[in-house]
C-alpha cells in the first residue's frame, strides 16, 4: 500500500491505495480517502502502509516522528497567520483545572448539532477572558485571530453570532449548578474558607431601548449614565475576592431591597453555616437588620454618617485603638447590649474630606456672589432666585449646611440674597471629618478584627472594577432578559478564571495581579511556517514562538507547559 496525492480544483487530499494482481495484470484500488494530511501524519501513514518495523498506530499523529528529508528553498520560507497564543492557552488550562470543560460536556451532551454546545460555551468564556467583545465581533474577527480553532477543533466558518447567542441560551439554565461546582472546586484547590462573605451591588447600563426586558430600568447609575436603562448586579465574594455567586435585579431596585433575597439564595445553594455577612451602609435598613437578627446571622454593616451625631462625646475622647497606620477605632456598646458600634477615623480620609469641603465651600460662595448681582441689576423675582439657589445648593451639597441663606424681597419687588456662615456646623465638620461608624452583633471580636473584616469590602469593589474594565461587562447590547443574565454569567465565569490565576500566582510567589501575567504571556504567538521544497512542494508547520527567558521562568513557576507545535487544520 502507498499514498497517492489527489487534486480537485485547488483542493489537495491524499488517498491510501493498495496494489493487487489480476489476470489482466497489476491493478490499484483506493482503500480509504484520508483527506488533507500534514507532513508528520503523512509520514506516519506511509510507515504504517509500508509495514515498517516498530511502526504502531499511535505514531500516526506523533509530533516527534521524523519525516523524510527534503531540500528547502530558504529564499521562499514564509511566516503566515501570526496569532496570540499564550493567554488563550492559560485560559484553557485554567478551565480544565477548575473542571469546567468536563462539566460543560456533562451538562450539554453532544447531539446532532454540527458544533458541540459544550465547546461553544468554552469559546464564549475564553473570548470574554482574552478578547472581550460582543458576539458579533467575536464571530467576525476575534475567533479567527485566536488559536481556538486549533485548540478546540471548531473551524472558523462554523462560529457565527447566531450560534454564540444560542450558546448563551444553553448555558444559563446551569447557573446554579456552576456556582455550586466552582465553590467546591475552588475550595479544594486553595483551601478557601467561606466564613466571611462580602456583599455589594453595582449597575451596568444598556445600549438600546430594551423594551422586551422588564429588568432594564432607570435608577441610580454607578457608571454616571442616568440617561440609560440598567440592571443591578449583586455579587458575593470571599475575604480574598474569590466569587461565590451573583444575582441580577431590576435597575430601579434599591440596594437594601436585595439583601433578604441574596442571603436566602446563598444559604439555599451553599448551606447555612456560621458565616459573617459584611455589607456597606446602603444595606443597613431596619428591616434588613431585623431579618439578619431573626435568623441568628452575624453581620458587620456600615451606617449612615448622620448617626455619628449620637457619638459626639466618643469622638472627643482620646481612648482610641490604632488598627493600622493612620487608622484608629474604638468600640461603643449599644444601649440594648445586643450590638456593638465601631467608631473609626482615618487620617487619609480626613484629609480628603477636608479638601472636598474647602473646595465646595469656595465654589458655593462664589456661586452665591454670582447669583446676587443679577438679582439686583435685572430685578429678578424671588421665586426665580430661589429656584436657581436650589440648583446651586444641590450641586455643592457638601457645603450647603455651612451657610445660612435668606432670599428677601426688596421694595421694588426684586430678590435680595444674603448669607452668613454657620460656625456650629463648621465645628462639627472639623470633628467628624474622616470618621465613620460600623455596627455588628459580634461582641467577642477586637476593634482591629472588626475593622479588618469590614475593610475587605474593597475586594467586592475590585471585582466590579475588573468586570467593567478588563472583562468589559458594559455596555450590554443584548435586549432579551435571559440573554442579559447569560452575558453576565459568562463575565462571572471569566472573573472566576481571573481570580483563580491570581491565587495560583500568589502561591507561586508571583504576586496576585493576573493582568500582568496575561499581558506577558500574550506575547507568545502561534505562527504558520511555510517552507517550499526544491521540487516545489510546500511544507507547512504550525509552531509556537519560543518564550523569552522571563516568559519561560513565569511558565515554570506556574507549572504550565506549552506545546512545541500544533496540528495544521483547515481554517
Amino acid at each position: 500500500m502507498y499514498l497517492r496525492k489527489c487534486r480537485k480544483g485547488d483542493h489537495a487530499y491524499w488517498a491510501l491505495v493498495e496494489s493487487f494482481r489480476t489476470e489482466r495484470g497489476p491493478r490499484q484500488r483506493v482503500v480509504s480517502y484520508l483527506g488533507w494530511l500534514d507532513e508528520c501524519t503523512r509520514a506516519g501513514v506511509e510507515a504504517l502502509a509500508e509495514d515498517r518495523p516498530r511502526c504502531v498506530q499511535g505514531a500516526l499523529f506523533d509530533e516527534d516522528l521524523v519525516p523524510d528529508w527534503h531540500e528547502v528553498d530558504t529564499g521562499r520560507v514564509v511566516v503566515e497567520h501570526p496569532r496570540e497564543f499564550g493567554d488563550w492557552w492559560v485560559g484553557l488550562w485554567l478551565m480544565q483545572k477548575l473542571g469546567l470543560v468536563e462539566q460543560f460536556e456533562d451538562w450539554m451532551p453532544e447531539g446532532k448539532e454540527r458544533v458541540p454546545w459544550s465547546l461553544m460555551a468554552v469559546t464564549s468564556v475564553l473570548c470574554r477572558l482574552c478578547g472581550p467583545s460582543s458576539e458579533l465581533r467575536i464571530a467576525d474577527a476575534i475567533y479567527e485571530r485566536s488559536p481556538l480553532a486549533d485548540l478546540l477543533g471548531i473551524p472558523v466558518g462554523r462560529v457565527n453570532d447566531d450560534r454564540l447567542y444560542r450558546t448563551l441560551d444553553r448555558l444559563l439554565p446551569h447557573k446554579d449548578a456552576l456556582e455550586v461546582h466552582l465553590r467546591a472546586r475552588i475550595g479544594e484547590l486553595f483551601e478557601v474558607e467561606y466564613d466571611l462573605l462580602l456583599y455589594d451591588v453595582t449597575s451596568t447600563f444598556f445600549e438600546g431601548a430594551c423594551t422586551r426586558n422588564e429588568q432594564a430600568q432607570r435608577g441610580y447609575s454607578r457608571d454616571q449614565r442616568g440617561d440609560c436603562k440598567q440592571v443591578n448586579i449583586a455579587l458575593v465574594v470571599t475575604r480574598c475576592g474569590l466569587p461565590l455567586g451573583f444575582e441580577v435585579f431590576a435597575g430601579s431596585t434599591h440596594d437594601s431591597k436585595t439583601v433578604e433575597h441574596i442571603v436566602q439564595v446563598m444559604e439555599s445553594r451553599h448551606g447555612r453555616a456560621d458565616r459573617v455577612w459584611v455589607m456597606d451602609r446602603g444595606m443597613a435598613s431596619e428591616s434588613n437588620l431585623a431579618f439578619l437578627k431573626q435568623g441568628g446571622r452575624r453581620f458587620i454593616l456600615g451606617t449612615p454618617k448622620s448617626q455619628l451625631r449620637k457619638f459626639e462625646h466618643e469622638l472627643i475622647e482620646n481612648d482610641w485603638t490604632v488598627v493600622r497606620d493612620g487608622v484608629q477605632a474604638k468600640l461603643c456598646p449599644a444601649p440594648d447590649g445586643d450590638e456593638v458600634f465601631i467608631l473609626c477615623r482615618s487620617a487619609d480620609r480626613r484629609s480628603k474630606e477636608q479638601a472636598i469641603r474647602a473646595l465646595f465651600e469656595t465654589r458655593l460662595e462664589a456661586g452665591l456672589t454670582h447669583l446676587k448681582e443679577p438679582c439686583r441689576k435685572q430685578n429678578r423675582r424671588p421665586v426665580d432666585a430661589a429656584r436657581q439657589l436650589g440648583r446651586l445648593l444641590q450641586k455643592y451639597s457638601r457645603a450647603a449646611k455651612l451657610f445660612k441663606i435668606e432670599v428677601a424681597t426688596r421694595e421694588d419687588g426684586s430678590a435680595d440674597i444674603t448669607w452668613t456662615k454657620n460656625e456650629n456646623w463648621t465645628d462639627w465638620a472639623a470633628l467628624s471629618e474622616g470618621c465613620y461608624l460600623l455596627r455588628t452583633n459580634i461582641t467577642d471580636w477586637t476593634p482591629e478584627a472588626l475593622w479588618q473584616a469590614y475593610i475587605q469590602l474593597t475586594q467586592a469593589e475590585a471585582a466590579f472594577h475588573i468586570h467593567k474594565s478588563d472583562l468589559q461587562l458594559r455596555p450590554v447590547w443584548h435586549q432579551l432578559e435571559h440573554r442579559v443574565q447569560a452575558h453576565i454569567l459568562v463575565c462571572f465565569l471569566a472573573y472566576v478564571l481571573w481570580k483563580t490565576l491570581g491565587q495560583i500566582c500568589r502561591a507561586a510567589g508571583l504576586g496576585d495581579e493576573p493582568r500582568k501575567v496575561l499581558d506577558e504571556l500574550r506575547q507568545i504567538c502561534v505562527v504558520d511556517i511555510v517552507m517550499t521544497t526544491r521540487t516545489g512542494i510546500p511544507i507547512r508547520r504550525r509552531c509556537i514562538t519560543k518564550p523569552t527567558k522571563a516568559q519561560a521562568m513565569l511558565l515554570k513557576r506556574l507549572g504550565i507547559e506549552l506545546p512545541k507545535q500544533l496540528k495544521v487544520t483547515q481554517m
